[in-house]
């Protein structure tokens, strides 16, 4: 281990950089730096030597050219061991660099910030930042390189008890964080460049897309994909306690359940995020004040009200069994009526994007086990949900998200009979549910309110039953009902049996060989029927 000897030190965050410095200056480690850093350095008392003096050379382009110097990355980059790469630095008279501290510039909050352009965000890609973060962790075996605040203790630490010298364990596990660094860097900048709107441009809509062959989809989606995740928290357990599970988020902006803030309740589990975010991806399909129930990641209870507490007291009525140890989320501030039509029910999670004051007192006093979440709105394009990602066994699987709206030029009416302007509001409602149900979907609905919902089911034909059958041993009407179905009806059977309970209308994407057959059965039940074209299949 050779000893700590020279370092450059060159941050954009000055968190806790005056500090390093001093312990650093104490043990007679000679210090570079650059401008800002050096400043401040100074200006502490601490003896500093510019990069220029090092290079001979200026900061240049508007400090874009600092470090870029062989006379730098000479010094990190020498092999220590090899007597070859420590005669060409003795020639060209340049002396090793022991100890790289680089935070880089702050590109993810730039990007972060609503009104930041494209130029500010350029202007924010550090370069020579990653270049010696990189060359330092190449160089593990003879360089340490330190990338965040939180290191700078126990490396200055280490320093002091190890005579001037870092370990190679603590070399090598720097470079492994600094790597990751220099990933998460990139990955937030090909993001961002890769959003159109970064270019003054609208995000695409999304559009219902005919079958893709394999040649398309590769052609929709990158050649590959790097993740890069940090941890938000630790969970109690995954989905059975026997699990270790974590939350993550990709670095920048947090979005989705990320930008939740916990206002009340005990911390969360694996299942209670997935049927959260399920319940949140149902509930931006409206713009009229809504509320849902889900459980197990299934909608159980949705509907729409004059206001947060009518939705609320509607949707529990689709089923005020299921609704116990639910997630309930609704689109508009939630007030004391909504507290009251939930008073005396176990829920896991309640969400709104604000809380009445009163509201929130009474929920910490009466729902001690509920967790309460404020969740700034989130809109319909954001890049959150714009790809789908789910691991498999050896692999990941990557698609567009599912944000596909109703088509009105593509809705053809088979039927004999067309549907009803009432009618078409309510089957425009129930494919919405119908999207966010596990397949074999089958929902019956009003305008305003599920009636019964058969979902997950390995036939069609019982989906439909379960639906009708939930609704029946709640006391909800089924007659004057519509019906949607989130993929074609194979047969007539699953038609018949929500026709027999009295819906008079059903929406679904058609395409069956049997679409003749199933067509007869709604004229035969004189049913209005009508197809979409596209499909909503969730597993």
């Amino acid at each position: 281990m050779s000893r700590v000897q020279r370092a450059l030190i060159s941050v954009h965050d000055k968190t806790g950089v005056v500090e390093l410095g001093r312990g650093l200056a104490a043990l007679g480690v000679e210090i570079l730096s650059t401008g800002g850093t050096a400043a401040l350095l100074r200006g502490a008392g601490i003896p500093v030597v510019d990069v220029a003096e090092v290079t001979g050379f200026p900061e240049m382009l508007d400090g874009r050219v600092k470090t870029l110097h062989p006379k730098v990355h000479g010094g990190i980059l020498a092999r220590r061991q090899s007597p070859a790469h420590m005669a060409a630095l003795a020639a060209q008279q340049i002396r090793p660099i022991d100890l790289v501290v680089v935070a880089l510039y702050p590109f993810e909050k730039t990007v972060a910030r609503p009104d930041v352009t494209l130029a500010e965000a350029v202007e924010n890609i550090d370069i020579g930042g990653p270049s010696m973060i990189r060359g330092a962790a190449k160089n593990h075996e003879s360089v340490g390189v330190v990338t965040d605040p939180s290191q700078y203790a126990p490396v200055l630490e280490e320093i002091r008890r190890n005579d001037g010298t870092l370990s190679a364990e603590t070399r090598y596990r720097l470079a492994h964080e600094a790597f990751r660094r220099t990933a998460q860097y990139d990955a937030a900048i090909a993001a961002y460049l890769r959003d159109p709107s970064a270019r003054g441009l609208d995000r695409p809509a999304a559009e219902p897309a005919p079958a893709q062959s394999p040649a398309a989809g590769e052609a929709r989606l990158p050649a590959r994909v790097v993740l890069e995740f940090e941890r938000v928290q630790g969970l109690r357990y995954g989905e059975n306690p026997h699990q270790a599970a974590a939350f993550y988020r990709p670095p920048g902006t947090p979005l989705g359940l990320a930008a939740a803030a916990q206002l009340h309740g005990p911390e969360l589990s694996y299942n209670n995020l997935l049927d959260w975010s399920a319940a949140l991806g149902l509930l931006l399909e409206f713009d009229d004040p809504a509320a849902v129930v889900f459980k197990h990641t299934n909608p159980c209870g949705v509907a729409l009200g004059r206001s947060a507490g009518e939705a609320v007291r509607k949707a529990k009525a689709c089923d005020p069994v299921s609704i116990y140890g639910g997630i309930v989320g609704v689109n508009r501030r939630l007030d004391l009526e909504v507290v009251k039509e939930l008073s005396g029910i176990l829920l896991e999670i309640l969400f709104a994007p604000d809380f009445a004051p009163e509201a929130l007192e009474e929920l910490r006093r009466t729902k001690k086990k509920c967790r309460v979440f404020r969740l700034p709105s989130l809109r319909s394009d954001d890049p959150v949900r714009m790809m789908e990602t789910r691991s498999v066994l050896g692999g990941l699987l990557v698609q567009d998200a599912d944000l596909a709206d109703l088509d009105p030029a593509a809705l053809k009416v088979v039927s004999r009979r067309p549907p009803t302007d009432a009618e078409l509001r309510a089957l425009r409602f129930a494919w919405r549910v119908a999207k966010h149900a596990k397949s074999n979907a089958i929902v019956l609905a009003t305008a305003d309110q599920v009636i019964g919902v058969g979902a997950g089911q390995m036939n069609r034909v019982d989906s439909a039953r379960i639906a009708v059958m939930r609704a029946k041993e709640v006391g909800l009407e089924t007659r004057g009902t519509v019906c949607a179905s989130d993929a074609f009806f194979p047969f007539r059977d699953g038609l018949d049996v929500v026709a027999q309970a009295g819906a008079t209308a059903a929406l679904h994407p058609g395409g069956s060989v049997r679409d003749e057959e199933v067509i007869a059965a709604a004229n035969e039940h004189g049913m209005a029927m009508v197809t979409t074209g596209i499909r909503h299949f969730k597993h």
